[in-house]
């Protein structure tokens, strides 16, 4: 019988690609690791590992235990799951990783309303930018992740999570006041002398900046790296800079002091998604919070246009 923490060190290994990484993960020290993989492959009888360098990496019976680990550690989940769920009446605890601006915006009523109709759900909510709340959904720290992804910059699917998009939004960009006379998309060659604002917490707003421009014929001046889209709108209207903002961007006050544009070339889109395991995507308490989360997009989506 194999130890399912130890599988699920081995899935950690060939998805973080180091000792170390893992141990981090798991609050572990990369010996602790290291002696647990050696206990897994003791328990197997075959070589899961070898070293190359001062790394190592997994062989080819290694690769095929891990794709047994992944099918294993869902059962288990969803036996868990259908053990708990005796009726199709949503209830439990549902840990959200999401970034800050959709959970303002669209989580946070959504979490209201559930709690009323849904009175034995508990829904907990942690604040994380995409990559991270991702990691938190794959490792089990949370159930669900909501993340965005840019049109220029797109995400590969994750092995093991399912994936909905919930929404489909513009990429605007957010100019001085000076720029209010000008009615329709600003080409982007027009702002190469310009100092640019992007995100400081991941790099897919540098990115995007990036390839924008480079489309354009230009490297941005990327000079501040800021991560709450109220303040890089106060920026850009005390003419600190240019910068990229997503439409759900724009709920602030903040942006009636500039001037919001189509930027010229391809469009520019950012892409919403809802992530969880496979085995709880079929779960009733996250079908009806799924189900709640696009119903509430499609709403403000059609007032938006409207």
């Amino acid at each position: 019988m194999f130890d399912l923490d130890r599988l699920r060190l081995l899935r950690e290994l060939a998805h973080r690609g180091t000792m170390t990484a893992v141990a981090d993960a798991f609050g572990l020290t990369s010996s602790a690791v290291s002696q647990q993989l050696a206990t897994l492959e003791r328990e197997t009888r075959v070589a899961l590992l070898e070293r190359v360098g001062r790394r190592v990496r997994l062989t080819a019976e290694g690769t095929r235990l891990v794709s047994h680990a992944e099918a294993i550690l869902q059962a288990i989940e969803a036996a868990e799951l259908d053990l708990r769920a005796a009726d199709d009446s949503p209830k439990g605890e549902l840990k959200i990783a999401c970034f800050s601006t959709f959970a303002k915006v669209h989580l946070l009523p959504v979490v209201v309303g559930a709690r009323e109709r849904f009175p034995h759900v508990q829904v907990i909510i942690h604040e994380l930018e995409s990559a991270d709340a991702i990691e938190a959904v794959r490792d089990g720290r949370c159930h669900l992740a909501v993340s965005f992804a840019y049109n220029l910059v797109p995400w590969p699917d994750v092995i093991g999570l399912a994936s909905q998009q919930l929404m489909e939004e513009p990429v605007l960009l957010a100019l001085p006041a000076r720029w209010r006379a000008e009615t329709g998309p600003i080409n982007l060659e027009r702002l190469t002398q310009e100092d640019w604002i992007v995100g400081s917490r991941q790099t897919d707003d540098r990115l995007l900046a990036e390839r924008a421009c480079a489309a354009a014929g230009f490297a941005p001046r990327v000079t501040h790296t800021v991560d709450d889209y109220d303040l890089l709108l106060r920026m850009v209207s005390a003419g600190l800079g240019v910068g990229f903002i997503p439409e759900l961007g724009l709920r602030f006050p903040s942006a009636e002091a500039v001037a919001v544009r189509t930027p010229g070339g391809p469009p520019l889109s950012r892409y919403v998604h809802a992530l969880t395991r496979g085995t709880l995507a079929a779960s009733p308490l996250m079908r009806a919070l799924l189900s709640e989360l696009v119903g509430a997009t499609k709403c403000a989506t059609s007032a938006g246009r409207a």
